[in-house]
């Protein structure tokens, strides 16, 4: 992924639908995406955008939807937990199994190092094959023989890993 970490917004609740501009009232469900773009300098960025739950069941999208999950608007003042559960995040490691986009491989990679971080992931080696590095891992509770994930490096700067994971770690756990 070319860019820095600072390149990425991954704002919280906004309160407001980002397709039709309606209000979404605390306790309301809607559904938050992760969209990507590029900025004026182009360089890839990647925000959270907030849809009322009325606008994405018509169908409605933004464009350039890296992933996306339900959650509830919170009331005024009200610490919110987790919004995406441990399963949802790792459906969307798995979903995401041979993806070629670089944003979209770099997304995943960050994504499994916060799951390695909760001890959801389990690193069981890394794989040299073609020029090309993979880390295999075992998703805790794995059946014995369950494939293991493998999910390419993408070479980004450790600087940049620390605060993508910080980012993206504040998005799925609070919006206070």
């Amino acid at each position: 992924m070319a860019g820095t970490a600072d390149a990425f917004d991954l704002g919280r609740f906004s309160g407001q639908c980002a397709l039709n501009g309606s209000a979404i009232p605390a306790g309301d469900a809607f559904v938050a995406a992760l969209v990507e773009g590029v900025d004026e300098s182009g360089r890839p960025t990647l925000r959270r955008v907030d849809v009322s739950v009325e606008a994405w069941e018509s169908g409605a999208r933004p464009e350039r939807v890296m992933c996306f999950w339900r959650s509830t608007a919170p009331q005024a003042g009200e610490r919110r937990t987790l919004l995406v559960d441990d399963e949802t995040l790792l459906e969307m490691v798995q979903r995401d199994e041979g993806e070629v986009d670089p944003r979209r491989r770099t997304f995943r990679w960050i994504l499994a190092l916060v799951l390695l971080r909760r001890k959801l992931l389990r690193l069981e080696g890394i794989v040299q094959e073609d020029g090309t590095e993979s880390w295999s891992f075992v998703r805790r509770g794995a059946v014995e023989g369950e494939a293991p994930l493998r999910i390419v490096n993408p070479k980004i700067r450790d600087e940049e890993v620390s605060e993508l994971s910080e980012q993206l770690g504040a998005i799925l756990r609070a919006d206070a």
